[in-house]
């Protein structure tokens, strides 16, 4: 099962050339778009006072699980291939602290991320958990019970760096409004993914199937609409949501017109035009 995202949580205001698909998980990263799709979720409001939608995929977590996981396959990074070309799938595999996310998971992340980035081959990031039952605990509490005070602060910053919409306290009101959000965090009520849909905070609730990646093939499938678009207005589209969502409707028209605006003088943009009049395909570049 995955995670949907709140509409209200995409609240950045940077852009980047890549479209995160979660597949059980929360928003990570800067300016990446975010669909999430529950399959079977449950989502707690309390995490999302922490910035945290966690959701399981299948029935149960499944016992068993060595704890001799190597910290270097804790994250798996999948490039795919043919016509998913361009799909680049983040793994996280620490089932026996339920995807909990450690100093380690952070920082495999945060170097993962920052390549991700720079590949201008690299169109959709789907974030899966590799964990039957699963997506992700939040913080590991475990550790962060061993961290001195002053390493607690530096550990938050750095969460947040690569997951930019941690702040549920901020995020969720924007969401779903104020009222409804200090109901949810303030009674730390768990929410199906029927209810979480229901008040906004996830974009699909599916039948799970045998295989139990049904959230998975949902994001797979949206990233398979994403590719065939254009770079350049994509980042620009995401850079005006983003932004426009932060200020008032005259403001976020004139950060519309701004971000077309760049899109002008771009090849990109005339071979749309091109590719509409000759009836085919467009063949973007990202340039």
């Amino acid at each position: 099962m995955a995670a949907a995202a709140a509409p209200g949580a995409l609240g950045t205001l940077q852009a980047s050339r890549a479209r995160l698909v979660a597949a059980c998980c929360a928003p990570l990263v800067p300016g990446w778009r975010l669909h999430r799709s529950l399959a079977g979720a449950r989502v707690s409001p309390a995490m999302w006072a922490r910035g945290w939608a966690p959701a399981a995929e299948g029935a149960a977590l499944r016992r068993g699980y060595s704890s001799e996981v190597k910290s270097e396959d804790e994250l798996r990074v999948r490039y795919l291939e043919e016509e998913n070309r361009g799909i680049v799938v983040l793994g996280i595999n620490r089932a026996y602290a339920k995807n909990s996310f450690s100093k380690n998971l952070v920082k495999m992340f945060s170097k993962a991320v920052d390549a991700l980035k720079s590949d201008k081959k690299v169109r959709t990031v789907i974030v899966r958990s590799e964990v039957p039952g699963i997506f992700c605990a939040g913080a590991d509490l475990k550790e962060r019970v061993k961290m001195n005070p002053s390493e607690v602060g530096p550990f938050v910053s750095k969460i947040r760096a690569v997951i930019n919409e941690m702040g549920g306290t901020q995020r969720l009101p924007r969401a779903i409004g104020m009222s409804l959000a200090k109901e949810l965090i303030f009674s730390a009520r768990v929410l199906d993914g029927q209810e979480a849909k229901a008040v906004g905070l996830v974009s699909h609730v599916l039948e799970q199937n045998q295989e139990g990646d049904a959230a998975y093939r949902k994001a797979l499938d949206l990233a398979r609409e994403f590719l065939p678009q254009g770079p350049v207005a994509m980042r620009v589209a995401k850079l005006a949501i983003n932004q426009g969502m932060e200020v008032d409707l005259v403001t976020g028209l004139a950060i519309e017109e701004a971000c077309y605006a760049q899109t002008i003088p771009t090849k990109d943009r005339l071979e749309g035009l091109l590719a509409f009049k000759e009836k085919r395909s467009p063949r973007y570049k990202g340039e």
